[in-house]
């Protein structure tokens, strides 16, 4: 028997059997929720809280389009004081690559986007579930909801990725998605 928490214990088991129950699903050219090798990469972003959408073709092959980013960045924006920040681009083709691999068109509902430092600290001090290194101050994170998917299959689709943290919101109904290290939880 090995010294495994009960979380570590839960969190090998989701992913073994997400692995195994998406193994059909998740399938995206041949992959499992791999980045897929298309010639144009578009996505749009609606944010819950200023009511913008944004829809652009973002990368085109190897080449990201620095006005489609622009627009990206914009919408991404810290809602409560306006603050803009790079987003990271790993995150655009991680939500891309999860709407392929969901069979979805690439169009997400975005519950927070960047946050300034002051915000998150504002949120932090008002909440347990709000970390104070976050990933959203530096354009690494998103919460969202990916269109005509549940939360809980793009959930299970981002954990088959395995490509940064996947925070499942089940009450407020959200997926966390960033560019860190892989970890997962559950809010």
């Amino acid at each position: 028997m090995s010294n495994w928490t009960r979380r570590q214990w839960m969190q090998a088991a989701i992913a073994g059997g997400v692995g195994a129950t998406l193994s059909g699903l998740a399938l995206a050219e041949g992959k499992l929720v791999g980045e897929t090798p298309r010639p144009e990469r578009a996505i749009e972003l609606f944010n819950t809280h200023t009511s913008e959408t944004v829809s652009v073709v973002y990368r085109r092959g190897a080449d990201y389009d620095s006005a489609a980013l622009e627009k990206l960045h914009h919408v991404m924006r810290d809602h409560r004081n306006g603050e803009a920040h790079d987003i990271d681009v790993g995150l655009y083709d991680q939500l891309y690559d999860l709407a392929v691999a969901a069979r979805r068109d690439a169009r997400y509902d975005i519950i927070s986007g960047y946050r300034s430092p002051e915000s998150n600290s504002k949120m932090a001090a008002a909440s347990r579930g709000v970390a104070k290194h976050s990933l959203h101050m530096q354009g690494r994170a998103i919460d969202v909801r990916l269109h005509h998917c549940s939360c809980a299959d793009l959930r299970d689709l981002a954990l088959a990725a395995a490509k940064g943290g996947v925070g499942y919101y089940n009450r407020s109904d959200f997926v966390h998605l960033d560019t860190g290290r892989f970890r997962t939880w559950t809010g």
